[in-house]
């Protein structure tokens, strides 16, 4: 996120603010899953039973997981590969389409696993904040037991607050995530280390030969086994994600600074717990804390997990605005929360969805335990697709010490695939909801893809070419004073709302522009190369409008960066002389193209779309809006 760096820089941010941001943002998810990841080896479906060999087994494990598949291969192999600052399975599959080719067969492959990966994400989405606040308000139950049969009803409180303050934007509560952050792994840490002293034989889990012999001896717990280490990693995602916020570097050494340490002693800690009181198998977590600091512990644990559910709620937001800039999505009504930060953005419809969604699966999974069940899958999925697309970018791209990473994302892919098939043992204990959301969306997202690409096919075969209109002016037509801007999405085409202007008004305007914008598979467009004007003839130009896929256009803001044609010529753009034709799509299902229940799905996803002149920050008193009809 060049800019943004651009203006932290500006205002005297140092990297120690970045990475004290980034603590409150980046590390939330990952950063609370001692809350529930080492229970669930013990008290899952497939829990191995509390012995000396099982716990240091699993701890081990657990151990160099982390270090293979967080420490090394996401904060140290996949930082590395940015789409111009910009991460997430969504930027690193637009990496790949551009370098490959628009007509690769192996292009669209690759890309449509990227919209899969990011479909899955929206399942990892909405069961972050359920697992973790629940898993948080759980520890209220051993502070005081009467409160058990109230942990549903405070859970879904919390989740009505933190969704219902989301139109307030993050900038004030997020100078609050990064000090509350480092408290949260200071204080795990600690827990961790008291714990450890009084048992110190759990350091032997360091030496990863206790989890190789365990997996040689026992090779179906093993298996089984790989499920709940899983969920030590389910924030990896969010590193690489959020990156384009605050650099790899803040990332690099929040992670090896203070989060990997604090949550390797709090884990030890744990072990130990558990080699000392086999009972504590059952929340090993908080029974790490003393009585009297018990409910110090449940508090900053809810604070944590609701830190750790807003980084993904952002998330969601930011997703959401890629799949819209990159295609796969209709227009979204997008707030911007802040007049520094162009990552803070509130999405309405996102917001209340998800909510819903979230409070469905508390009142339907009811514990943290059996939410764990439904977790895994989804992030090991993206995981893997990630492994994937990382392994062409690096492959075609012929970097230094190329043969060595292909080899260690080899090696990546084929631990991950061990822990996406482990997690598929738990679809019918509810593993089943995120790929059942996932292939829902990944439906949606395709057939708005589709849906699009045969309307403009629609147009390109019933509009007039640009240049047999130019060929041919329209003599007799009136003129009238002003300029008309004609929103089209091909410049090689006459667009359809000239035709109905004619029909209706049969008047042209002394200057006319057609104006196309058009989204770019990089996060951002610099000024310079925003706008190419190209002069027709005398008081007719097509105008190409670029933007990044993570950027809001504002069409406005944008006509003020014109520079004269190649002839010293630019359109009277005056705000009270301009008026902007936009046509609105009406579709009906017909012979051919989407099947009939795709048609009415594209259409309903159509009518929700934002209207072109709210999405492009137009003027409503001079927006002239023209329908059409379009038989897919």
């Amino acid at each position: 996120m060049h800019q943004i760096h651009e203006e932290k820089s500006g205002h005297g941010s140092t990297q120690s603010a970045l990475t004290l941001a980034a603590l409150g943002v980046v590390f939330g998810d990952i950063g609370t899953s001692p809350l529930y990841a080492f229970k669930e080896a013990f008290t899952g479906g497939h829990g191995l039973s509390v012995s000396p060999e099982n716990v240091l087994a699993a701890l081990s494990a657990l151990l160099w997981a982390v270090i293979v598949i967080v420490a090394i291969k996401y904060v140290w192999v996949v930082l590395s590969y940015d789409n111009d600052g910009e991460g997430g399975v969504l930027a690193l599959a637009a990496l790949v389409h551009r370098v490959m080719g628009d007509s690769s067969r192996r292009s669209r492959f690759v890309v449509g696993a990227g919209v899969f990966a990011a479909a899955l994400f929206y399942g990892d989405a909405i069961i972050t904040p359920a697992i973790s606040v629940l898993s948080a308000v759980e520890g209220m139950s051993i502070a005081t037991p009467q409160f058990e049969h109230f942990i549903v009803p405070i859970t879904i409180g919390i989740l009505i607050g933190l969704f219902s303050i989301q139109m307030k934007g993050t900038s004030v509560v997020g100078k609050l995530f990064g000090p509350v952050t480092i408290v949260w792994f200071v204080v795990i840490a600690w827990a961790g280390v008291s714990s450890i002293a009084q048992t110190p034989m759990v350091l032997q889990a360091v030496n990863p030969l206790h989890a190789l012999r365990f997996a040689v001896e026992h090779t179906d717990k093993a298996f089984f086994l790989l499920s709940a280490v899983f969920l030590a990693m389910t924030g990896a995602e969010a590193l690489y994600a959020d990156m384009g916020h605050f650099g790899s570097r803040a990332v690099r050494l929040g992670w090896y600074g203070l989060v990997f340490p604090a949550l390797m002693l709090n884990y030890f800690g744990q072990g130990a717990l558990l080699l000392r009181d086999a009972t504590a198998a059952s929340n090993p977590f908080f029974l790490l804390a003393s009585p009297s600091w018990l409910l110090i512990f449940v508090v900053l644990a809810t604070a944590a997990t609701v830190i750790a559910s807003q980084a993904t709620i952002s998330g969601a937001y930011s997703m959401t605005l890629q799949a819209s800039r990159l295609g796969y999505l209709p227009r979204v009504r997008v707030l911007h929360t802040s007049d520094k930060e162009q990552g803070q953005i509130y999405i309405p419809s996102v917001n209340w969805l998800m909510l819903l969604a979230v409070i469905a699966l508390v009142l339907a999974f009811k514990s943290s335990g059996a939410l764990a069940a439904a977790y895994g899958i989804a992030v090991s999925g993206t995981m893997l697709i990630t492994t994937m697309l990382v392994a062409f970018v690096v492959y075609l791209g012929r970097r230094p010490f190329r043969r060595v990473t292909l080899g260690a994302l080899a090696c990546f892919a084929l631990l991950e695939i061990g822990f996406f098939v482990s997690n598929l043992t738990k679809l019918e204990q509810g593993g089943w909801f995120p790929l059942t959301m996932g292939g829902l969306i990944f439906t949606a997202l395709v057939t708005w893809r589709d849906g699009t690409q045969l309307v403009a096919e629609h147009r390109r075969r019933l509009d007039i070419p640009m240049e047999d209109f130019m060929s041919s002016p329209m003599k007799g037509v009136p003129v009238v004073s002003g300029t008309a801007v004609y929103l089209t999405s091909d410049l090689k085409l006459v667009p359809n709302a000239l035709f109905h202007n004619l029909k209706h008004f049969k008047v042209m305007h002394e200057q006319t522009v057609f104006l196309h914008v058009v989204n770019e598979n990089t996060p951002y467009v610099q000024d310079a190369q925003r706008l190419q004007l190209q002069r027709l003839c005398s008081g007719v130009w097509t105008l190409a409008m670029h933007f990044g896929f993570r950027e809001q256009p504002n069409i406005p803001e944008a006509l003020k960066l014109i520079q004269p044609d190649e002839e010293g010529e630019t359109p009277d753009l005056d705000p009270m002389k301009t008026s902007f034709f936009v046509a609105r799509v009406q579709v009906v299902d017909g012979p051919g193209g989407l099947s009939a229940w795709r048609c009415a799905l594209f259409g309903w996803m159509t009518r929700q779309s934002a209207s072109a002149s709210t999405y492009y920050k137009l003027p409503a008193n001079q927006v002239v809006e023209l329908g059409t009809q379009v038989v897919l």
